[in-house]
């Protein structure tokens, strides 16, 4: 069986809550983030409670003007860490972005199975997103804080933490009161 590669080009053509300018721009933010550390490609390790994984990562790297225009590091690993969270919530959940959560909903965004409707938000998951650039034990420390904001996240629907650890390649997923 072949590494599958995590589908970071084209999102809004498959992601509804994604248009095709904010897709590039969490692309360029990722492309940065990954140029930090690593030369294109890289194998990452997606990770759950039952569940473990590889992908392959690959990007064009960034030039200076990206680099330029992503100047602010925090802002770059949370876009960043945007681009590679929707894509494992693709590659291995096949959940999709339907739209942008709403401000104290404790998520970043609303996922769905491709055939639902947009509106429908009655079965969506909420998604929570954080990045990192530094070790293992970072990329683990997140994920219980960002599981703390879902939790508090003034909504009932499921969540689904995604933490990027760029440096690391590790992804760790984990749905808030469900094994994944």
């Amino acid at each position: 069986m072949t590494t599958p590669l995590l589908p970071l080009e084209s999102m809004s053509d498959r992601h509804y809550g994604i248009t095709s300018a904010l897709a590039e721009s969490y692309l360029e933010a990722a492309r940065v983030c990954l140029d930090r550390h690593h030369e294109s490609p890289q194998f990452f390790l997606l990770k759950g409670d039952s569940m473990e994984q590889g992908a392959i990562v690959r990007w064009t790297p960034a030039d200076e003007r990206i680099n330029a225009a992503w100047g602010n590091s925090d802002d770059a690993t949370r876009d960043g860490a945007y681009a590679c969270a929707i894509a494992t919530s693709e590659l291995i959940l096949g959940l999709f972005v339907m739209r942008r959560a709403e401000r104290l909903t404790g998520a970043d965004y609303y996922l769905a199975p491709n055939d639902r409707a947009a509106e429908d938000l009655e079965r969506c998951f909420r998604l929570e997103v954080s990045g990192t650039n530094l070790d293992a034990a970072e990329v683990r420390r997140r994920l219980v804080i960002k599981m703390e904001q879902a939790r508090a996240g003034r909504s009932n629907l499921p969540a689904l933490v995604i933490v990027v650890g760029f440096k690391v390649k590790l992804i760790l997923l984990q749905f808030i009161d469900e094994i994944l």
